[in-house]
């Protein structure tokens, strides 16, 4: 013992190119970090990611040089592609992680490509476009034996863990109903299908648009489609839910240790242009919906849960326990979380924000100041989201910094499933066809019975069509 002690007081790191490359991380070593998607959240994650030279940026992956401006920028020695199955392919032995951020349709397969090649993934959210695929990214994370993160930063908000406290200490009870709404979507939705063509920008061509629509689906070029809105069609995004949900969802979802819902019901806005007849457009999400999905109880909540969801800016009236001249949520009530137990009432906002816990006969509690949650690296932007991943990687698959992560697919999985199971419902209420009297009849406006389980809906198989989706040629997840 006392000779291997003094063999140790004079270890060094090896770097990793004298251990073989990828996969041989020391944790005081850096990444070799590569980027698919460059702008909006692409920048803010593989900037955090780098961490100001903790790590280096070897790739950079976008279809559009304008949103990759800066990044570009930044790594000039960085190799560009606009591929990014390429990009994993020729540098498959010099990548070490990715960030994906690019429009909810590629999450998947990119995300998948990049585990195939034992590499590390942070995924924006939703973490896929459909139920099928964060199923096979969950289980993909196992069996590749990767570090993953999800892109919901919030959930390493430290009002999250508050909000845990509360519930731990039973000082709501036992919950029975929770309400978790949007002002989204801020963007053109519930609008007929552009069915012009304009031109292309200059710094775009048909082999990049081609890019862009990856394993969709193939629809020409339109500005309602890139670069941000094409949040509102289903080809390419998920709509409100999917673009809020894994940041509202994750508080209740997380403090409840909630599972696969068991069923799901909706109704969604309707949009007129004409008298009578109401617009009929299957291709994109709806102006505005309500959802309900039910959960049995669980060992941390004895007792059924209604969970409500809505949009378009639609929210919940204020409960009992809450006063008249509270906002409810956040400030300005346009995004939150309400959570009702027998004893008293939670809410928050996006990202677990602005806790606040009401019970009979009580004050209003809030967050104390000097609140400590025990998650690491609250100096970093977005609570050290994207960096406790990094962190995490250099330890390795099943470390205790892997395990200490707030949104691994472990966890991020069957959340962000839950609220694809909502668009899921929403999808289903469009399905119609031409009736005895010419007109249109909906024939899937009805609730669903889920089984989580083996991802089916049990009463009514039309729906089921929306688990997954066909994948073009040349593009695949498994």
């Amino acid at each position: 013992m006392k000779s291997t002690a003094s063999a140790a007081a004079g270890f060094f790191i090896v770097p990793r190119h004298v251990l073989g490359g990828k996969g041989f991380i020391a944790p005081s070593d850096k990444l070799n970090i590569a980027c698919i998607g460059a702008g909006g959240k692409g920048w803010s994650d593989i900037r955090n990611a780098y961490a100001d030279g903790e790590n280096n940026v070897v790739a950079i992956c976008d279809i559009d040089t304008n949103l990759a401006k800066n990044a570009i920028e930044k790594w000039p020695k960085a190799k560009f592609y606009k591929d990014f199955r390429i990009m994993l392919s020729e540098m498959k032995n010099e990548i070490d992680a990715v960030t994906i951020s690019g429009p909810d349709h590629m999450h998947g397969v990119a995300a998948m490509s990049a585990m195939r090649e034992g590499m590390h993934v942070y995924v924006q959210k939703p973490l896929t476009h459909n139920i099928y695929e964060a199923r096979q990214l969950t289980e993909g994370a196992r069996e590749y034996k990767v570090v993953s993160q999800m892109g919901n930063q919030g959930a390493s908000n430290p009002a999250q863990q508050q909000l845990v406290d509360w519930y731990n200490a039973g000082e709501i009870g036992t919950v029975n109903e929770v309400y978790v709404w949007t002002n989204r979507p801020v963007w053109p939705q519930g609008i007929p299908f552009p069915s012009e063509k304009p031109e292309m920008p200059s710094h775009l061509n048909k082999e990049d648009w081609d890019l862009f629509i990856g394993p969709a689906e193939y629809m020409d070029y339109h500005p309602l489609f890139h670069p941000f809105k094409w949040r509102g069609w289903w080809n390419f995004g998920t709509g409100a839910l999917g673009d809020m949900g894994c940041h509202l969802i994750d508080s209740p979802f997380r403090i409840l240790e909630l599972g696969y819902p068991t069923e799901v019901e909706c109704s969604v806005g309707q949009v007129f242009t004409r008298d009578w007849v109401p617009e009929f457009i299957p291709e994109g999400c709806p102006p505005s919906a309500s959802v309900q999905l039910k959960f049995g109880a669980t060992e941390k909540n004895p007792s059924d849960i209604k969970f409500n969801w809505s949009d378009g800016g639609i929210r919940p009236f204020h409960p009992d326990l809450i006063p008249a001249d509270h906002f409810i949520g956040e400030e300005g009530s346009g995004n939150g979380v309400i959570m009702i137990g027998d004893k008293g009432v939670m809410s928050c906002g996006t990202y677990g924000r602005v806790p606040r816990l009401y019970k009979k006969g009580h004050e209003m509690v809030e967050m104390p100041d000097d609140y400590e949650s025990g998650i690491p690296y609250q100096d970093k932007p977005e609570s050290g989201h994207q960096y406790a991943w990094t962190k995490a990687c250099k330890e390795g698959f099943g470390s205790k910094a892997h395990q200490s992560l707030t949104s691994s697919f472990d966890y991020s999985g069957p959340m962000t499933e839950t609220v694809l199971m909502g668009n899921l419902a929403i999808r289903s209420y469009a399905l119609a066809k031409e009736g005895e009297s010419g007109r249109r009849e909906f024939f899937g406006r009805k609730k669903l019975i889920w089984d989580g389980d083996n991802m089916k809906v049990t009463n009514f198989e039309e729906a089921n069509q929306f688990v997954g989706r066909p994948y073009r040629d040349g593009w695949k997840l498994i």
